[in-house]
């Protein structure tokens, strides 16, 4: 089973525009990710995908690998899935550019599940950490998910899920982590299919497929790490690496 991981690299997040470019004590916030990938050993490739010469140039420049997207895209999968056509492989990892805390025990436990997946039922599986602060839980840049008894996921949302009306019952709730490990058609077909209007509420993109029938399987990790949003998540990212 040939696996291999793709980054998707934008230049202009909305919320903290050129934050891949930021530097995190020595090193841009993407060239830490990429290392960080790398550093898993656990995959064939790893390639940064961009739209922007400056990200392109930033891991090349440092004998990375990097593709540039020949089309403007709405997420990070679709940019992959363009990259990957011409790619041989059978697992597609995204991991996501502002993620330097990437490491290797979490990649593993996704990857493992497509070991034991004889009758191939896994489209993608992810990761999510359990949250207890109710800022987190309520804020809306951290995307929420409930699973069934399997842990395949039922919903992503921005909102709290499940709304805890009853507060006795032992509720837990999961933070979903930006890495996705996909079937290379299943990253395929996702790119063929539009957009719903579940999807284009909550601006998650994990949910176009769940809305077509897919089937995504998460994988419980206690490692949180930081995921670089905003600037005051750069403040956290030095601190935490210090």
């Amino acid at each position: 089973m040939k696996i291999i991981s793709m980054i998707p690299a934008r230049y202009s997040a909305s919320r903290f525009p050129g934050k891949l470019m930021q530097d995190l004590e020595g090193k841009t916030v993407i060239r830490r990710t990429y290392e960080a990938t790398v550093a898993t050993n656990l995959f064939d490739e790893v390639y940064v995908v961009t739209d922007s010469d400056t990200i392109y140039n930033e891991i090349v420049s440092h004998n990375g690998k990097a593709i540039m997207s020949k089309k403007v895209h709405e997420s990070g999968s679709d940019r992959i899935a363009e990259a990957v056509l011409d790619v041989d492989c059978d697992i597609v990892v995204n991991v996501q550019g502002d993620e330097p805390f990437t490491e290797r025990e979490s990649l593993k436990k996704v990857l493992d599940v497509f070991k034991t997946d004889d009758n191939k039922e896994i489209d993608l599986a992810s990761l999510m950490v359990e949250i207890k602060d109710w800022d987190e839980i309520k804020n809306p840049n951290t995307v929420k998910v409930i699973v069934d008894q399997r842990n395949f996921a039922l919903y992503f949302s921005r909102s709290p899920i499940p709304y805890p009306r009853d507060k006795n019952v032992g509720t837990r709730y999961f933070k979903h982590k930006g890495i996705y490990a996909f079937r290379k058609q299943a990253l395929i077909d996702f790119s063929n299919l539009p957009m719903q209007f579940i999807e284009a509420s909550e601006k998650i993109e994990c949910i176009r497929y769940l809305e077509y029938g897919k089937k995504i399987k998460m994988v419980e990790t206690n490692i949180e790490g930081v995921e670089i949003d905003t600037p005051e998540d750069l403040e956290r990212a030095k601190r935490l690496w210090k």
